[in-house]
């Protein structure tokens, strides 16, 4: 019987002093004085701005090199390093940091236009003029848009941006539309090993 109660005993003092120490931990944590840097902050410690968009490209107006930057302002009371090394604390209204977002190559050929023109004039090759490739146009003019199977797949290939204009650029599209994002296998690109059974 006194050793059941000599066991409790020490289960509680465990308990108690885990307790103790891990509130501890938390307050340390808390408030500590070491403060991270303000691009280390977390989601719903910050808010980016949403970029300025060109109206010809549908793409934000500072892009360069494939990448545009957006302002990040983090959120009151939150207190961070900027970049020069000074702590400061945030009301809400100042920028902190600096995001990048990425940013597509266009010139100047139109999504919208390029499927009018397959679904209306893909069968006179109109559509393959329009995007560079004047070969491909001239043999769907001359074949009746290779008897309306050619412009049914040219009108599919385009609607799905899978072809696109001849200059390796990408469709002017709205910047919050119907983007698609192709997904290739290089010889970078992670593999899971198999197991095999």
């Amino acid at each position: 019987m006194a050793s059941h109660r000599s066991r409790l005993f020490c289960l509680r003092t465990l308990s108690l002093s885990i307790f103790f120490y891990c509130t501890y931990c938390h307050f340390q944590l808390v408030l500590g004085n070491d403060v991270d840097s303000c691009k280390s902050l977390r989601l719903g410690q910050y808010l980016c701005k949403e970029p300025r968009i060109d109206d010809a490209t549908q793409e934000p107006a500072n892009c360069k090199d494939m990448i545009a930057w957006v302002e990040c302002l983090p959120a009151p009371n939150v207190s961070c390093r900027l970049f020069n090394g000074t702590e400061f604390r945030f009301s809400g209204e100042e920028v902190g940091f600096n995001q990048s977002i990425p940013c597509r190559n266009v010139s100047g050929y139109s999504y919208k236009i390029a499927v009018a023109l397959s679904l209306f004039l893909g069968w006179l090759g109109a559509d393959r003029f329009y995007l560079g490739y004047p070969a491909l146009g001239l043999l769907k003019f001359c074949t009746v848009g290779f008897c309306g199977i050619g412009s049914l797949a040219d009108f599919m290939l385009i609607s799905m941006q899978i072809v696109g204009p001849s200059d390796k650029s990408d469709y002017i599209v709205d910047y919050y539309g119907a983007r698609l994002t192709r997904l290739s296998i290089t010889n970078d690109t992670y593999r899971r090993t198999q197991i095999s059974p």
